[in-house]
Parts: structure tokens; sequence; C-alpha cells
């Protein structure tokens, strides 16, 4: 499978044959942040870090719309969702909330078991944050940041 850096090129090249103008210039602004990483980090970025710069520029594209939705704005906001289109075919599979809650579930039971039946406080959401993020990983799917936190004050907020 290629990495997101080789398919932005051939979707480049796909792009220009096929003047889309829009995608074209998303896709170059994509790979600009890409080889701008690549410079700060001074070796070429792993399939991970590559992600984790798509991930920066969808929450920022994520924001504006906000913004402009809020400023009443929708041309502004309707490109914005145009470009987070275009970049979310480069990320992996999105995690539903039901995937999300099961994951929570089984973290919030292990973590309880762990600690002798004692389940996590709401000050521990951090720890179980990142235990919930790893296994989405390794799962190979992304979810939000916000939507993770929202289920996990859920979820702790439940007393058994």
């Amino acid at each position: 499978m290629a990495t997101i850096g080789e398919r932005l090129g051939t979707d480049i090249i796909a792009a220009m044959k096929a003047k889309e103008a829009d995608k074209l210039t998303t896709l170059r602004m994509v790979k600009a942040a890409l080889q701008s990483k690549e410079i700060d980090k001074r070796e070429p970025l792993s399939e991970d870090e590559q992600q984790a710069v798509l991930t920066t520029l969808l929450k920022q594209r994520r924001d504006s719309v906000e913004q402009f939705t809020k400023g009443n704005r929708p041309e502004l906001a309707a490109k914005e969702q145009v470009e987070i289109g275009i970049m979310e075919a480069y990320m992996p599979e999105a995690a539903d909330e039901d995937e999300i809650r099961t994951v929570v579930a089984g973290v919030v039971k292990h973590m309880t078991a762990d600690a002798g039946g004692q389940r996590p406080a709401q000050k521990e959401m951090g720890s179980v944050m990142k235990v919930v993020k790893q296994r989405l990983l390794a799962s190979g799917t992304r979810a939000d940041g916000k939507v993770i936190s929202e289920i996990i004050k859920a979820e702790l907020g439940k007393s058994e």
C-alpha cells in the first residue's frame, strides 16, 4: 500500500490532467504541509507522522467551518467542507460512536479490574483517554478526540 505522500503525488497529477482546480489546490497544500514537517524533522516522515499532520490540517479546517458558520459566511464554510472531504480520503477509516463506546467500556472494565474493583474516577480521564486512543490506533481506526472525550466522561459518570 502506498504512503500518503505517494498517493498525494499521483492524485495531484490526476487532478492536473482532469483540470480539477479545487482538488489540486487542496492536495498541493497538504503536500506542502508534509514537506514542511519533513524539512523541520530533517528526515522522511513515517506513515503515522503523515497522518498526524493530516489530522492537524483536518482539525484546523473543522475549526474554520465552525467560525465561518458563526460569522455567517456559508460560502467559506462550504469551501472548507470540500477541503475536509478531499483530505479525509487519505485518513484511515473513522471509528463510529458504537465502536468507541465498546472500546471505552472495555478499557474502564480492565482498569477497574486492575484497581481491585475500584472504578476510575473523573480525574483519571487522561489515563483512560490514552489507553482508548492506543487501542483505536492499534485496530487501525481513528476517532475525533472530542467524541472520545465525551464518551469517556459519560462512561466515568456512570456508577455501577
